[in-house]
């Protein structure tokens, strides 16, 4: 297919999402025509205070279930198993059974060498919550994720009268992204869509950029979001999310894209 005839084909397209972890949404923008502004405005490291997650680990078969939200979730926590000397391969068939929010988090958890028991058909945390709920009653769940992570999933599996830990695996900081030459170019008014992958990409974008200066670019620059909790998150904000994946994933996110525009 030649570049012009490609469906995003003069398209200036704003990728957030964390250098490490944006491969697959550039690769799939730049293969539709568009051409990308790489502006990460987060990034992860390590917890602070890796106690609790070190305990949670060592204790890991005493737990019923292990709940994967993410990514980022599978591979601080497999990492950190390793450096405790934790074989994760060893544990199938055996507690806790795993469970992943989606199709993309199951997939890390199994190159990682876990069972994956159930996957939630909403790529949501809400999502595996509800789905769970007959599973997880008087059961103990290990949450491990993101130190900016909300508060709703852990409630809403302990009003299915789950048992949950919820440690920090992993935190989430935001990345100096106003000195870029990409980031003038968003300023100038030269992109058309910016996509965000989670409420802490779209906050900590918002706080660099400036919330009344984003409005006055918003008139022109589409927000588009990985799916519905991202949205609801620039929606609570005070903007609105234009596009929205039904599918969680970079090719969902693009296939959205795609769509707002033909």
């Amino acid at each position: 297919m030649a570049a012009s005839t490609k469906p995003l084909a003069g398209k200036r397209v704003v990728v957030t999402r964390a250098a490490e972890q944006a491969g697959d949404l550039v690769r799939a923008l730049e293969e539709n025509g568009a051409e990308v502004l790489l502006v990460p405005s987060v990034t992860f490291a390590e917890a602070e205070d890796k106690h609790p997650l070190d305990a949670a680990i060592r204790s890991l078969f005493r737990f019923d279930w292990l709940l994967l939200t993410s990514q980022n979730a599978v591979r601080f926590f497999a990492a950190r198993c390793r450096e405790l000397g934790i074989n994760l391969s060893v544990m199938a068939g055996a507690p806790p059974s795993v469970a992943a929010v989606g199709p993309v988090t199951a997939d890390a958890a199994r190159q990682e060498g876990l069972v994956v028991k159930f996957v939630a058909s909403r790529n949501t945390g809400e999502g595996l919550a509800q789905e769970l709920r007959e599973h997880v009653l008087g059961k103990k769940v290990l949450l491990p994720r993101s130190d900016r992570a909300a508060a709703d999933l852990p409630a809403a599996l302990s009003r299915a009268g789950a048992q949950v830990t919820d440690v920090v695996a992993y935190r989430t900081l935001a990345m100096q992204v106003h000195a870029t030459k990409e980031f003038e170019q968003i300023l100038q008014g030269g992109a058309d869509v910016v996509t965000f992958a989670s409420p802490s990409a779209f906050h900590s974008f918002v706080e660099q950029i400036g919330a009344d200066v984003l409005r006055q670019l918003s008139g022109r620059l589409v927000f588009a979001a990985i799916g519905p909790v991202t949205a609801r998150a620039i929606q609570q904000a005070g903007f609105v999310a234009e596009i929205v994946a039904e599918d969680s994933s970079a090719a969902g996110l693009v296939a959205a894209i795609i769509s707002w525009f033909t």
